[in-house]
Order: structure tokens, then C-alpha cells, then sequence
């Protein structure tokens, strides 16, 4: 991933995206403003940022 980051994205049933991020601040942060602008053909009606512990992903992934 471009950010460095590990965790997963995930699509969910309601049309909405979940994803778990972990990594330096600075790049947590610049893959947030990321996903407020979103993909050059997405649409983005709002952005949720909730901290927790952390999980140690090994990598990050695309989940079903």
C-alpha cells in the first residue's frame, strides 16, 4: 500500500466502507484525507475516525 499502512478495507452489505488502519500518525492522517477526497470516480458522503487499540496487522488486505 502507498501509505505504508497495515489492515483491511472491507465492503459492507449497506454500500458503506470499513477499514482498519494502522501505521506511523502521519500516514494514518494523510490516508484519511485520502479517503475524504476518495477515488476519481467514488463518492464520498462522510468520513468516521475512531482510535483503538492496536492489533498488529501483519500486512493489509482486501477482505470479503
Amino acid at each position: 500500500m502507498a501509505y505504508g499502512l497495515k489492515g483491511f478495507v472491507r465492503n459492507r452489505a449497506d454500500g458503506s466502507v470499513s477499514i482498519e488502519i494502522e501505521g506511523s500518525p502521519e500516514n494514518c492522517d494523510a490516508f484519511i484525507q485520502w479517503c475524504r477526497k476518495g477515488p476519481d470516480f467514488g463518492r464520498v458522503d462522510n468520513v468516521i475516525v475512531n482510535e483503538s487499540e492496536l492489533k498488529d496487522y501483519s500486512d493489509f488486505s482486501i477482505r470479503h
